[in-house]
């Protein structure tokens, strides 16, 4: 599965961004999908997860409420639309595939996309 992510930009606090990241190759439904981020400096962080039917979704804490994860099967895309940006939200987010149920660290993860670069100012 090769998986690209965009939509990222610089928005100001309290501002909102969709993140959309496409998947090709291998066929995509059967992949849990997730949304990691990482801050320079920091280790790379979980940030939203869907099941590959969509059914169920599970969110770090910091971004529960404000984030949303979304995927459509029939486009091969998932997607991350943010709410309430704050400047700690600030890093590069990546999307991720995952062939099973395990999906809260990096290493759960076989697939991944670039990363697509969000900046929020105060």
């Amino acid at each position: 599965v090769q998986l690209q992510a965009f939509g990222g930009g610089l928005v100001q606090a309290g501002g909102s961004l969709r993140l959309s990241c496409a998947a090709s190759g291998r066929a995509f439904s059967p992949y849990y999908m997730g949304w990691f981020r990482q801050a320079p400096g920091k280790e790379r962080e979980f940030v939203a997860a869907i099941s590959w039917s969509g059914g169920s979704t599970y969110y770090a804490d910091s971004v529960k409420g404000r984030f949303t994860i979304s995927r459509d099967n029939a486009k091969n895309t998932v997607y991350l639309q943010m709410n309430s940006l704050e400047p700690e939200d600030t890093a590069a987010y990546y999307c991720a595939a995952a062939r099973g149920y395990l999906i809260r660290i990096p290493s759960d993860y076989q697939y991944w996309g670039q990363g697509t670069q969000v900046t929020v100012s105060s």
